[in-house]
């Protein structure tokens, strides 16, 4: 299965390069809900959210800003400030040069946002871009909460597997590469402590995730809320992409930018 999967994945990585638009400056911060929610609760909770931290969504490989829309309207429903981080060349290159563009995005964002700390919500490629932003270039000052969704934290199967079908060492794509169980780049970026303080650390993983394998490698070592979502929601299907856009997911998501109890909603839409 996963054979007949990763040649087409690369494929539409390619042909959405081509067609995808240059990346561009940091985009106006979007605030709080356009429809007001209804409910003293509704409205206690946006008054709560008031001084919350903006939150930056990384995008991963291959994923245009639009994919990561209904998450950043999960979270302006929600009342937070929220931009959308879409990787260089859609991450196609190296994954440091991808975290120094994050490093500057998020340097935008506090500028607009008082100097307030941000909190990162990242997807796939996009949640190795924020650990080595974090970890290497300074991030830890600006970051508190980081959340990742299906980040091959420790490598995949999948990278290797290109280079296995006599494709090349991944196509060529160096984030790719980066991302191969073993490579040096992630045996650099997981040497001593993969989650240095003060940063909050969580990470959402899934069964079917597609992409990740073995899924467990999208676990953090050392100090980390790992969260499976078939764990407390075993009927729940989800896949790679589906982890930007569940409902379960997205309480997860929910309670750890809130620092709350991790209790999937399972029959959240």
């Amino acid at each position: 299965m996963l054979l007949r999967k990763a040649v087409p994945v690369l494929a539409l990585t390619v042909a959405a390069v081509l067609a995808a638009p240059p990346a561009t400056a940091a985009p106006p911060a979007t605030a709080a809900p356009t429809v007001a929610p209804t409910g003293a609760a509704a409205v206690d909770g946006l008054r709560a959210l008031a001084g919350a931290n903006p939150v930056v969504v990384v995008g991963g490989l291959s994923g245009i800003a639009a994919v990561y829309e209904p998450l950043a309207a999960r979270l302006r429903a929600d009342g937070y400030r929220v931009w959308i981080y879409q990787l260089p060349n859609l991450g196609l290159g190296d994954i440091t040069a991808s975290a120094a563009g994050l490093r500057g995005y998020v340097g935008q964002v506090r500028a607009a946002a008082a100097g307030a700390k941000v909190d990162l919500v990242a997807h796939s490629e996009g949640g190795l871009v924020s650990r080595y932003y974090i970890k290497n270039l300074g991030g830890g000052e600006a970051v508190e909460r980081y959340v990742s969704l299906g980040t091959p934290q420790y490598g995949t199967y999948v990278a290797n597997i290109v280079s296995f079908l006599g494709l090349g060492s991944c196509a060529g794509v160096v984030a790719c590469q980066q991302m191969t169980i073993g490579s040096s780049f992630l045996t650099a970026l997981n040497a001593g402590d993969d989650t240095p303080a003060p940063v909050r650390w969580t990470t959402v993983r899934t069964w079917q995730d597609e992409l990740v394998r073995p899924v467990d490698n999208a676990m953090l070592a050392d100090g980390a809320t790992n969260v499976l979502i078939q764990s407390r929601c075993p009927l729940r299907v989800v896949g790679h992409l589906g982890l930007v856009l569940d409902g379960t997911t997205y309480t997860v998501v929910r309670q750890a930018l809130r620092d709350a109890a991790i209790n999937p909603n399972c029959l959240a839409l």
